[in-house]
């Protein structure tokens, strides 16, 4: 006979652990099926950066940043840019700008998590305005600590009986009895045992589809046209809609998986971990974003920190779906970041001392194994030599030395002008960026790419680079999935990444960032209150 539980929960990482914790919590059992083994336990979260969304936090006050729930959603419904009938997403959007104070910063504070006093503004806007005012705030400890502080309460239940997590189980179809979601079967990992196991509801909190590279390319947005050749995974491997498939087939609603967050500067990771392993690096605003060819973008250049979607939409609409950032070592040292709780272990280990030294004297430990260890980055000391090393990557396109020269000389020679004679819109971008404090310490000013005193040059061979899935599993404000006919299915509900963060698609086409830990975590809120309101 099949273990029975109050509640399963598919997928161990940040949104089933807070799911799972409350759960447990309220008085009921749970049963945690992950497919991973049990020291990565905590997912994806676990090797983010760590940023959280929040609008009208004590951080914004205290920097005298007036937000407010009006404007914010304002931002969010614009940079969404929704479809008529995307009733669910929409309510998603203006309960988590309406709740995310006391739904998910006091709560995680509670918990324990801490954050960075400056709040980083990300995603400003382009051609749809984004983040009016600064809301990303960094955990202090990266996504690292807001998943280990969960897990340390989640062991506490573990350790009573209450939850029990079981690894490396891959659940393949959802069990009805009379009309009801019922319990789960699927084989374990390694050897194939079956498996099958029966809960008064089922959460589906399996995270995206874009750790498949075939899922990707079935559902690429078409207004990015053409999907690149080389598409790099910096997902989670197990993402792969497994459960998305399992939910359609028992009439749940999946959509807009169309929707995805990706990046358009990735790197090869130099020690990878699975397939296409990639990095997602925060480009230099200093570096020059050329094309394969080695021209640089125009007749606008591309800049970081406005529209992400937009970026992927430029880098792709050209024949050659990859790019370049040339720049120099100082650059390198002052701007260089790369996404992710591996990539800032001062951050991670909330290291106070080593993480200032890097804001003031240059990363330099992520530069030079970035240089010595990933395929993607080459140096010179010189245009040519420098454009040699490019075309000995085996590119499709080779780079000319002369036209590479002259792009980067016509740049700087915007630099040797007065301020008010400088008409380069990237110069513009850089002087506008450094307005703000947070991003004035992270950003050289007036920093020529051919500075003697600031060589060797850096070519950094950039792709695409799968994220987060923004469409998903459709559920009402409970969490609850909804069938063809928009009434939810008993017994079953999706968190998450799973659920598109909210609703099959809380962000629409676009994300103002930082809002989907915060998803994880007030989806995972809402749907253990229901199931607990409904089972205690």
């Amino acid at each position: 006979m099949a273990e029975h539980y109050n509640a399963i929960i598919i997928g161990g990482g940040l949104s089933g652990i807070i799911t799972a914790l409350e759960i447990a919590e309220a008085g009921l059992s749970c049963l945690i099926l992950d497919r991973d083994v049990e020291e990565k336990f905590g997912g994806l979260a676990k090797e983010s950066f760590g940023g959280m969304f929040f609008v009208d936090s004590p951080e914004q006050r205290k920097a005298k940043i007036k937000d407010s729930a009006e404007l914010a959603l304002g931002d969010w419904t614009r940079f969404a840019n929704f479809d008529d009938a995307d009733h669910w997403p929409k309510a998603w959007a203006k309960t988590y700008i309406e709740r995310c104070i006391p739904d998910i910063y006091e709560v995680v504070k509670k918990r324990g998590i801490e954050f960075f006093p400056v709040v980083n503004w990300v995603e400003r806007g382009m051609y749809v305005p984004g983040n009016s005012y600064p809301r990303f705030h960094l955990v202090w400890g990266t996504g690292q600590e807001l998943a280990n502080v969960h897990i340390t309460h989640l062991k506490k239940h573990i350790t009573s009986g209450r939850v029990k997590v079981l690894y490396e189980h891959r659940v393949e179809e959802l069990l009805r009895t009379a009309g009801r979601i019922s319990g789960v079967q699927g084989v374990i990992e390694e050897g194939g045992e079956p498996f099958s196991y029966d809960a008064d509801v089922v959460v589906v909190a399996s995270g995206g589809i874009n750790g498949c590279d075939q899922k990707v390319r079935n559902h690429w947005q078409p207004a990015w046209g053409q999907s690149p050749e080389v598409i790099l995974n910096g997902s989670h491997q197990f993402a792969d809609g497994l459960l998305h498939d399992a939910v359609t087939q028992v009439g749940g609603n999946v959509t807009h998986l169309e929707k995805m967050w990706d990046y358009a500067a990735g790197v090869h990771h130099p020690r990878p971990r699975k397939p296409r392993h990639g990095l997602s690096l925060v480009p230099p605003k200093s570096a020059l974003w050329m094309t394969a060819q080695g021209t640089r973008f125009g007749p606008e250049p591309l800049v970081s920190g406005y529209d992400t979607w937009e970026l992927v939409r430029r880098v792709c609409e050209q024949e050659q779906k990859y790019s370049w950032a040339i720049l120099n070592r100082k650059i390198a040292l002052k701007e260089l970041a790369i996404s992710g709780a591996e990539s800032n272990p001062s951050v991670r280990d909330k290291k106070k001392l080593k993480f200032l030294k890097t804001i003031l004297f240059g990363n330099r430990e992520l530069v030079d194994d970035m240089v010595e260890n990933c395929v993607d980055f080459v140096t010179g000391s010189t245009v040519e030599e420098l454009a040699e090393k490019m075309n000995a990557l085996e590119n499709p396109v080779k780079v000319e030395a002369e036209t590479l020269l002259r792009e980067i000389s016509a740049y700087d020679a915007q630099l040797d002008r007065p301020v008010k004679y400088r008409n380069d819109e990237q110069l513009r971008r850089i002087a506008h960026l450094r307005q703000y404090r947070g991003d004035r310490v992270r950003i050289a000013k007036d920093q020529k790419i051919l500075d003697p005193k600031a060589m060797p040059l850096i070519a950094i061979r950039q792709f695409i680079i799968s994220r987060k899935s923004l469409g998903g599993i459709q559920t009402n404000l409970d969490g609850q999935v909804l069938g063809e006919e928009g009434y939810p299915i008993d017994g079953l509900f999706a968190v998450g990444e799973a659920a598109g963060f909210g609703g099959g698609g809380v962000h629409g086409q676009r994300a103002l960032e930082g809002t989907f830990l915060g998803g994880c975590v007030l989806t995972a809120r809402y749907a253990a209150q229901k199931i607990a309101g409904d089972l205690v």
